[in-house]
């Protein structure tokens, strides 16, 4: 009869494989959910899709999107913070995140303690843009002109009430000296269909999706809102170049997952997000876009949050936001 020997150490590492198999079953081959509090074509939507199937391949499991717009964000980063902390779901959030107590009495989460920061993932600039049709202006001077011309006649929309590109505008016009009716929306693509329409005069969008819109004429860009001009659209001079020194709102957007997420799941996420952001064909895109791709610490991503609360905070009373 023939003796079958395993050695000790061989023993262990059996052992070992097989109280790691269930964790590894919880990651390989199960589908991570990738939260977006934003409907589809919004700037961020636009910019995961970029690099989401490479965050597939180099996690090794599938990443499934899902859009969950609604109260300029809240609804999504709801669902995120309820999550279970064990590397499943993970969102995309951007300003928006930090602003939701300048907005919300009674906000069902706490943005800096019911989340995870993974990674800054880089900022977007935004574009003041206007229908052609309704606004006979070319750049800032010309706007400024029009809507004295005609106090209370002109309207801009918002991705939502308090959020980002509500707060870009709204500071424009505050720093403008004008007076401008707010129409907010339940995300990006309703904003843009209505303001290609002309049923809302202006609105602060995210570059990546303008382009299209700006070849076919359906949209005219006044100014670039962040303090540098935007690689994509070089030839677009900045708001401050335009007169207004002081004005620079950007876009940034990071990976975060709920709290008490596992530090080597974090490390697992971090580590995948880096490479997929790396691929030569998903950084070229994200260039293209306009994009900025600077990729964080997860310590980094922390602080990050904490002064982005306050910067935000103060910019809401400066332009008389007041929580609802």
């Amino acid at each position: 009869m023939r003796h079958i020997y395993i050695s000790f150490r061989k023993l262990i590492a059996l052992a070992v494989l097989a109280a790691a198999l269930p964790a590894l079953a919880q990651t390989s081959g199960q589908p991570m959910r990738l939260i977006l509090p934003v409907g589809p074509g919004s700037g961020v939507d636009t910019i995961v899709r970029v690099f989401s199937n490479a965050l597939s391949k180099e996690l090794g499991q599938p990443v499934v999107i899902e859009n969950q717009p609604g109260a300029g964000g809240v609804i999504g980063t709801q669902t995120l913070v309820k999550a279970a902390p064990d590397g499943r779901t993970i969102g995309i959030v951007s300003n928006n995140h930090v602003v939701f107590p300048s907005v919300y009495k009674n906000l069902p989460f706490d943005p800096i303690e019911d989340i995870t920061p993974i990674m800054v993932i880089g900022e977007t600039p935004f574009v003041l843009a206007a229908n052609p049709q309704k606004v006979p202006a070319s750049n800032v001077k010309d706007v400024i002109a029009a809507v004295k011309a005609r106090p209370g006649d002109f309207n801009y929309a918002s991705s939502g009430n308090g959020t980002i590109l509500h707060l870009a505008a709204a500071m424009f016009f505050v720093e403008a000296g004008v007076e401008v009716n707010h129409v907010p929306y339940k995300g990006v693509g309703p904003m843009v269909t209505d303001l290609i329409g002309g049923r809302v005069d202006f609105a602060v969008l995210p570059v990546p999706v303008l382009p299209g819109h700006l070849k076919s004429g359906a949209l005219k860009a006044i100014g670039t809102t962040t303090a540098a001009r935007a690689t994509s659209l070089p030839d677009l001079p900045t708001i401050a170049e335009q007169g207004m020194p002081n004005y620079a709102v950007g876009g940034w957007f990071a990976a975060v997952g709920p709290a008490k997420l596992p530090a080597a799941e974090v490390k697992r996420i971090h580590a995948a997000l880096t490479a997929a952001l790396a691929v030569p064909e998903v950084k070229d895109t994200l260039i293209k876009q306009g994009n900025l791709i600077n990729p964080s610490t997860p310590e980094a991503a922390a602080q990050f949050f904490r002064s982005e609360l306050v910067k935000y905070g103060n910019l809401a009373k400066k332009i008389g936001l007041t929580a609802q």
